[in-house]
């Protein structure tokens, strides 16, 4: 396999333009026109499960870490608004040894808030967590503009950025699970209850209070949770069906996993020439992308692109996006890409391997084996990256941009996939030109030469293999684990 160190430009480049190269484009071409807003006087004004984002202000409660951790954690939300469609005005931090139960940040600091919103004309608030109907209540009530958290600014990208049929499908299910306990009424709006057959001329055991429009809301929300789990169980049929005619064959599956925005899909353009999706923004891609690779060795191997992971990532994508993080627990490699520019990449490591490990004990599965790859060394920090050195020996650094490590990178996935190969030595007749085809498609030639009965070949072969081409073993010769 040859790795390409130059990255052409653009204008210079002579092929047709990649699929993730037109979607690109077309996100690109959509944009939010700042000042054509509606000015919120009043949040019961807005239908709170219509999230829109424009001018917004963040707000984070610090309760562990160091000032530069919960800095950067600002940072990371202020992308994920960015990547959103919105405007960052400001960013607030309030230190506490936990967030307040009643308003998140406190009434005094809440009061704060109040005074920025209304310096910067912000209409919308975002918090750095997880907050509970009450919070999201009590402190709308003080700002007066609407207020999200971080798992409904997760949740808003996911929606923005799913283009297959199961992505849509994932991600509308974690919004109706995430929207179920936070569903409330405006004013009398929603403690309407039903007239008619439920009213008082409903005939016998019909009569009584009825149902109210909350409730109706309600029940509609789990009877679009319930079908959305079907469609979702049957369309995991068919994914599963496609892994095991996968693993059918004895091609190694390679899954690239990670923390959003590490390179994941720059790394697979450059390893298979994939042209998926590539973009400067936290979780540019959603759906799991496939592609066949072969190695310098001559073995053909899979690798897979997996959704990517983040800090705080909500229980509901986790659950709704279960048979899609299942690839990774079905790979016999499992390359972690870590971004190298990152002010904390051992945080980042920390996150993704917990939902791995969730993942993988759910599943009572074997973890598979892992490489962590170090990604962006070409615009790292070289005292972050002496770190990394020191804390991960085992790592590769490479660039995907620039090619740099890549022969490292692709050496030390051979040795991995080979590690639990079988040096045979068989001898072919000549009339079984498809056994050769298979030696050489699904393992690793050492030597290969032509006597008079035919092709005698030494390759290093999975166990599986090597025992169905047991008839071609030459007698007496030294085979075992390469």
């Amino acid at each position: 396999m040859t790795i390409d160190d130059t990255a052409p430009d653009r204008a210079t480049r002579d092929h047709d333009p990649s699929v993730g190269e037109f979607q690109l484009e077309e996100r690109s071409s959509l944009r939010r026109v700042v000042g054509l807003s509606t000015e919120l006087q009043d949040v019961n004004d807005a239908e709170y499960r219509q999230l829109r984002l424009e001018r917004v202000v963040l707000v984070g409660v610090w309760t562990e870490g160091t000032a530069a951790q919960a800095e950067a954690a600002m940072a990371e939300l202020a992308q994920l608004a960015e990547t959103a469609g919105s405007e960052v005005c400001d960013a607030l931090i309030q230190r506490r040894d936990k967030p307040d139960p009643a308003t998140y940040i406190g009434s005094g600091k809440a009061k704060t808030l109040k005074d920025v919103i209304l310096a910067t004309g912000a209409d919308t608030v975002i918090c750095d967590g997880e907050l509970t109907p009450g919070q999201l209540i009590a402190l709308e009530k003080v700002v007066n503009v609407k207020v999200i958290d971080r798992t409904a600014l997760i949740l808003d990208i996911f929606a923005q950025h799913a283009t297959s049929r199961e992505g849509k499908a994932q991600v509308s299910l974690a919004q109706m699970e995430y929207m179920l306990p936070r569903l409330r009424g405006w004013g009398e709006a929603l403690s309407r209850q039903a007239g008619g057959r439920a009213g008082s001329n409903g005939g016998v055991g019909l009569r009584g209070p009825g149902e109210t429009k909350i409730e109706t809301d309600r029940r509609r929300i789990r009877e679009r949770t319930a079908r959305l789990r079907r469609e979702i169980k049957g369309m995991k049929q068919a994914r599963d069906t496609k892994r095991h005619r996968r693993r059918a064959t004895p091609v190694p599956s390679i899954a690239i996993a990670g923390y959003t925005n590490a390179g994941k899909s720059s790394l697979l353009n450059r390893l298979t020439g994939a042209g998926v999706l590539v973009q400067n923004a936290l979780f540019a891609t959603l759906d799991p992308t496939t592609r066949r690779a072969e190695l310098p060795d001559g073995r053909v191997v899979v690798f897979t692109d997996t959704v990517g992971f983040v800090r705080h990532l909500p229980t509901q994508l986790v659950e709704a996006f279960r048979s899609t993080l299942e690839e990774v627990v079905d790979s016999e490699l499992l390359l972690h890409v870590v971004d190298g520019s990152d002010a904390f990449p051992l945080r980042q490591i920390e996150a993704v391997r917990t939902v791995i490990n969730d993942v993988v004990e759910e599943q009572k599965a074997e973890r598979p084996r892992e490489l962590v790859v170090i990604n962006k060394v070409d615009v790292a920090d070289p005292v972050v990256l002496t770190e990394l050195h020191h804390a991960l020996p085992d790592a590769v650094f490479v660039s995907a941009a620039t090619g740099e490590g890549f022969d490292e990178l692709l050496e030390r996935i051979m040795r991995v996939i080979a590690s639990e190969d079988t040096e045979v030595t068989l001898e072919i007749p000549f009339t079984r030109g498809d056994v050769v085809s298979r030696v050489h498609a699904e393992g690793a030639v050492v030597d290969e030469d032509h006597t008079k009965d035919g092709t005698r070949i030494v390759a290093r072969l999975p166990s599986s293999v090597a025992g169905e081409l047991g008839e071609y073993r030459v007698p007496g010769s030294r085979d075992g684990v390469a």
